[in-house]
């Protein structure tokens, strides 16, 4: 159990030392062992889980997942590889702190490296905590985070849903620094000059979340930040490839989907070997 404790804090370790500003981590998101195994021999450095993309395997949207399967799906995924992984835990299945805190302490327990933390309510009617209980959230994450040796990532999901104020994003950015987080993550913001703000004016380490209109990881590195990720993107890119072939086979009868099967099979056995 020691032995298996420390190697935890290492990759920890090694997970944060990533987070190089101006040199940005590329933090791939896996749906499934067989992803990560992929993307581990592709030169990563660390990985991800995704809350859609897990739910995904599952048949289901996101928000659709218990605490119980995103830990055991965390717990496949580091036990796929040798890399470092941080899981996105949602809002920690828990609206108050306490709740908040035992969930990062049971995703400890399954061999992660950092954990992330929305605040997010799951109510789009309301959307997002008030700002003392988002940042009293954020600090029962650290608390139990660290002393588990675990990297946290603080999110403010301002942007994701409706809610386009960046004074209040660098607020509770700010806060939930404050508060104990490693990382800071502010999903949807895609303008460069809003980025750059971020970056500047948060004092941490900033993930930026790869969608269209983001600026490009050269134009993301320019303006100091540390982390990209891309969320359920490639799962969902896998799954329109899977559409695509899907249809051709179903409406044209014929087969040319084949050369790309050939390439993810040939892929498939590197990294499964």
């Amino acid at each position: 159990m020691v032995s298996t404790m420390a190697t935890q804090e290492e990759k920890a370790r090694q997970f944060l030392a990533l987070h190089q500003p101006g040199d940005p981590l590329l933090l791939p998101n896996p749906w499934d062992p067989g992803s990560a195994k992929i993307l581990a021999t592709l030169s990563f450095g660390a990985l991800a889980t995704t809350s859609s993309g897990c739910a995904a395997t599952l048949g289901r949207l996101d928000g659709q997942v218990s605490r119980d399967e995103t830990l055991a799906h965390a717990a496949a995924i580091v036990a796929a590889t040798s890399l470092p992984v941080s899981a996105d835990l949602e809002n920690g299945f828990a609206h108050d702190p306490e709740g908040v805190a035992e969930t990062v302490t049971l995703a400890a327990a399954t061999g992660l490296a950092g954990c992330s933390i929305e605040d997010f309510t799951r109510d789009n009617a309301d959307p997002i905590y008030e700002p003392e209980l988002a940042i009293e959230r954020v600090a029962a994450a650290a608390s139990a985070a660290h002393d588990r040796g675990l990297v946290l990532t603080a999110r403010c999901e301002n942007h994701l849903h409706g809610r386009h104020d960046l004074d209040d994003t660098i607020a509770r950015l700010r806060a939930y620094a404050d508060a104990g987080a490693d990382v800071l993550y502010a999903p949807g913001v895609t303008l460069l000059d809003e980025i750059r703000r971020i970056v500047s004016e948060t004092g941490r380490p900033v993930n930026v979340l790869a969608m269209t209109g983001a600026p490009s990881v050269s134009e993301l590195a320019e303006a100091g930040v540390s982390r990209v990720s891309i969320g359920g993107a490639f799962a969902f890119a896998a799954y329109g490839a899977l559409a695509e072939a899907a249809a051709e086979f179903r409406v044209s009868g014929t087969y040319e989907f084949q050369a790309l099967s050939s390439l993810g099979r040939a892929t498939a056995t590197r990294a499964f070997d």
